[in-house]
């Protein structure tokens, strides 16, 4: 167990490097020069080609990608905005917390909905249960994530004015955001767990635990949840890391001061180390996010376990 666990986290490094080098080139490659973003457009030459030897853009790009993966293992540093001058760790640890939170709500909306969504339509295949779920599943599935958010906003806090429709204080703000965001991942959930519901559903074993005399909720919850798991789990993980892309758009929506609406304020105003370090967090949270599931692999699955003692 130790030993799966050992290479699932070395297996993180090479992600990392690998996302930081595309990014960085995606940055440096982009149009725009951060020394004018400094120091405006009537900034002598002088000034400017000064400042581009300090920030050592004048060194060939190869050497600004060591230079910067150095400052970020050695002393934890992501350089400073083009804008305040601050520090981008700081600028993105502020904002970091509602990013999580914000992501982490909507992936428990997303399994409170999709799992006991999908375990009922397997159970009740082909009936009009069945048809109704997968019918709110696909329409969840083909809303975008800033339509919904502008129709819940127009009905709950313009239409019926029960709800906020900005911030992240209250958990009254918190819910229209996690809705928003989870509710397209539940119906993603829902049809990954009726699809494997129904493929362990026909087993063997599933026979025989009810010619056993077990009741129909001991036979769902306790043999074929637990034999579902493990693609459930999968897609959960997955739609984490489309959590926390998806919202960028939604904080930009309900104006939630995480990292995703920094990042978008930051490419309006060219601010371009801010976006490389907002991708960076966000990729290494994924990647957490992916060593977590990984983990929970083990715990579920025996036969892994039993490769590596």
């Amino acid at each position: 167990m130790i030993k799966y666990i050992f290479r699932r986290i070395l297996l993180v490094i090479p992600v990392m490097i690998g996302v930081s080098f595309l990014v960085f080139t995606m940055i440096h490659f982009t149009p725009g020069d951060p020394v004018i973003t400094i120091l405006g457009e009537t900034a002598s030459q002088e000034s400017i080609d000064q400042l581009r030897e300090e920030l050592g853009l004048n060194d060939p790009f190869l050497v600004q990608y060591f230079t910067y993966v150095r400052n970020i293992v050695v002393d934890q540093d992501l350089g400073r905005s083009y804008v305040t001058n601050r520090p981008v760790a700081s600028e993105i640890i502020s904002r970091y917390p509602n990013t999580l939170k914000l992501a982490l709500l909507g992936v428990l909306v997303s399994i409170s909905i999709g799992i006991p969504l999908g375990i009922i339509s397997a159970v009740k295949q082909y009936t009009w249960i069945d048809n109704v779920a997968m019918f709110f599943a696909l329409i969840g599935v083909s809303m975008p994530i800033f339509w919904q958010g502008i129709l819940l906003i127009i009905l709950f806090s313009v239409t019926l004015r029960i709800l906020p429709s900005s911030g992240f204080n209250t958990w009254q703000q918190m819910i229209l955001p996690a809705l928003t965001l989870g509710t397209g991942s539940a119906a993603i959930v829902a049809r990954m767990t009726r699809s494997s519901m129904l493929e362990v559903y026909r087993q063997d074993y599933i026979r025989t635990a009810r010619s056993k005399g077990l009741g129909e909720f001991t036979v769902v919850v306790r043999h074929a949840l637990r034999n579902t798991l493990i693609p459930v789990v999968t897609i959960i993980g997955l739609q984490f890391g489309f959590l926390l892309g998806g919202a960028i758009v939604t904080e930009t929506i309900f104006s939630i001061p995480g990292v995703g609406r920094l990042m978008v304020d930051a490419i309006r105003q060219r601010d371009m180390l801010i976006v490389q370090g907002g991708v960076l967090v966000i990729a290494f949270t994924f990647s957490l996010i992916n060593l977590f599931v990984d983990i929970m692999y083990a715990f579920l699955d025996p036969k892994i376990r039993a490769q590596y003692k």
